[in-house]
């Protein structure tokens, strides 16, 4: 699955089955099935991964950068995904509209800080890309400063994995006409009415020009270090079976061990018994 969403260098979304299920035979179901079956596998390297930095001096992380349309699925991966294992070791972060004080920095300024500490998985919901996604649509800042945001933006992700940061950037890549379906829906469930956003419409008069953002904005910073995966994402369970498999797979990478004990096991078990 890690080979067939791993992006081709000639990237074309429109070119993209938005329904496809690479990497995966079966439907709905079975799927549903994988992902229950990977949850327990996901908790316990995570759980690793945290027990490592706090008594085995690892400084390892894990960075998950989510990216998409609205309606894609970003919530159901958060929730179905990331939301089976402990929370204490998740640094969740969502990047909305800049506050005056964000917009007097350089655009990195608010990220640096919510990068995962050692043992964390962190989670970027709507991250970094922005400044080089609806700045390039709507025209918040100026070509040229956008052109030079993508090598500042590889630089930034190769000193996150420089220090021992592994980073999955995932684009939940939906078709124009699931995006309309699930806002109809919003707008006929009075307990979808919350998630409604009018200005998601406006935002769909924008169409082809956000692809071609994503087109330029992942092509000029993926990278063996930090790449980027299209995950097909009309089929909700599927974007979250991907999802998942892909953070498995990243943490499997690390060859994770569980600390050993730094204490005198036999004597502490002789200790224990005799209170």
């Amino acid at each position: 699955m890690k080979e067939l969403l791993r992006v081709a260098a000639d990237l074309d979304l429109a070119g993209v089955d938005t329904s496809a299920t690479p990497g995966f035979v079966g439907g709905k179901e079975a799927g549903e099935v994988a992902l229950a079956d990977g949850a327990e596998e996901l908790a316990d390297l995570q759980e690793q991964l945290f027990a490592a930095s706090r008594t085995g001096g690892d400084t390892r992380s894990v960075l998950l950068v989510l990216q998409a349309m609205d309606t894609a699925g970003k919530g159901g991966i958060v929730k179905h995904v990331i939301g089976s294992v402990d929370p204490q070791g998740v640094a969740f972060a969502s990047f909305k509209a800049p506050t005056d004080e964000e917009k007097a920095h350089d655009f990195l300024w608010r990220i640096r800080p919510r990068v995962p500490g050692p043992g964390m998985i962190g989670v970027f919901d709507r991250s970094h890309y922005e400044d080089v996604l609806i700045h390039r649509v709507r025209g918040f800042s100026t070509p040229e400063v956008i052109e030079q945001r993508y090598p500042q933006i590889v630089d930034f992700e190769l000193e996150l994995v420089a220090a021992g940061t592994t980073i999955v950037k995932v684009m939940l890549h939906i078709s124009k006409q699931e995006q309309k379906n699930r806002l109809a829906e919003r707008l006929e469930r009075p307990d979808k009415y919350w998630k409604y956003n009018p200005g998601d419409v406006d935002e769909r008069q924008r169409w082809d020009a956000y692809m071609e953002a994503y087109e330029v904005a992942i092509a000029r910073t993926d990278s063996d270090e930090a790449p980027w995966y299209v995950v097909p994402a009309d089929r909700k369970w599927y974007a979250r079976l991907a999802v998942q498999q892909l953070l498995l797979d990243a943490l499997r990478g690390l060859d994770l061990q569980w600390p050993p004990a730094d204490f005198d096991v036999q004597a502490e078990q002789k200790r224990l018994a005799a209170t």
